[in-house]
């Protein structure tokens, strides 16, 4: 019996092994059809990077402008015009590699429009890829069609505001996407294009320190830039530095117009006889809105970052 049971195992065995190989191979099977066919599906597409954070200077409105706030820009080929709500798009560098310093950046535009993208949105994120975290200003436009507003008071009033809002406790409960801004209130300053760069004097030569008794902490920041960088900036035979001005970074081409190619010259002079730190790069074989455009003046934004990180906050 035992040795009949053994020999009928030994049979049941022998007859079982073949569907057990057949099982196995078809899940072998199986496992490899469903293996081509996760190699088949096109692979998930990335994410698209989030977008900037767009802050309001003021939440209720600009003064003077509040039931404008909501009117909509207007698109001017690649750049805008129309802009009744000033605010900021926030470029914040990686936290591993900010050095602290921030700049509000002002596109150029005749007054008329912004060049939000060439002179503004690009310059930011080649800044925030430096470390320094960039702030591009969309600032109420004095000169286009209708407008109402003056470069000396509402666009400047815009500058000042951004430079208090960066500056602020307040910008960290409002902004949307950081998690620390990385920035030192003493390392903010200025960085203007053509128009801009007008702006940009204008904000480095007319500040305050403040207003204490005011009743949104906001304006209770400076409004005093730490620097200003002015890039082929207008209107520079208005530049007039006192011994209190912040330092400057100039830029411009020896074939732009001569007001500014000269201009700068003679702001760098001005600077130097006020005993204001100044640096001024003039480039050969370029003209006006060079700003990060491949070519001789490509340099400037790497000597900029330079001079930056050699400052020492005041």
């Amino acid at each position: 019996m035992v040795a009949a049971s053994a020999a009928g195992e030994g049979t049941a065995i022998a007859e079982h092994r073949p569907r057990v190989l057949m099982r196995a191979l078809a899940a072998a099977l199986i496992a490899i059809g469903s293996g081509a066919a996760r190699a088949a599906e096109p692979p998930a597409a990335p994410s698209a990077p989030a977008e900037p954070p767009v802050v309001a200077l003021w939440p209720a409105g600009a003064p003077g402008s509040e039931a404008k706030k909501d009117l909509p820009e207007t698109p001017v080929g690649g750049n805008i015009a129309g802009v009744h709500n000033p605010s900021l798009t926030v470029f914040l560098p990686e936290a591993a590699h900010a050095t602290g310093a921030g700049v509000v950046v002002l596109p150029g535009g005749g007054h008329r429009f912004l060049v939000v993208e060439k002179e503004g949105y690009t310059v930011a994120r080649w800044l925030a890829a430096h470390g320094i975290a960039a702030f591009v200003l969309k600032y109420r436009l004095a000169r286009e069609p209708g407008s109402t507003y003056r470069v000396e008071v509402e666009s400047l009033q815009d500058v000042q505001r951004a430079l208090r809002l960066v500056r602020s406790r307040a910008f960290a409960v409002i902004r949307e996407r950081a998690a620390d801004l990385h920035v030192d209130p003493a390392r903010v300053g200025v960085m203007g294009f053509s128009a801009g760069g007008e702006l940009a004097s204008l904000a480095a030569m007319h500040f305050d320190a403040g207003k204490p008794g005011s009743a949104d902490p906001i304006e209770r920041q400076s409004a005093r830039p730490a620097f200003q960088a002015l890039i082929y900036p207008a209107a520079s035979a208005s530049i007039t530095p006192a011994k209190d001005s912040p330092p400057a970074f100039l830029a411009a081409g020896v074939d732009d117009r001569p007001d500014i190619a000269e201009g700068v010259a003679r702001a760098y002079l001005a600077f130097r006889a006020a005993g204001v730190p100044v640096e001024l790069h003039v480039y050969a074989g370029v003209g006006h809105g060079f700003a990060l455009r491949p070519g001789p003046a490509n340099g400037w934004s790497a000597r900029f970052a330079d001079w930056l990180a050699e400052r020492k906050a005041p």
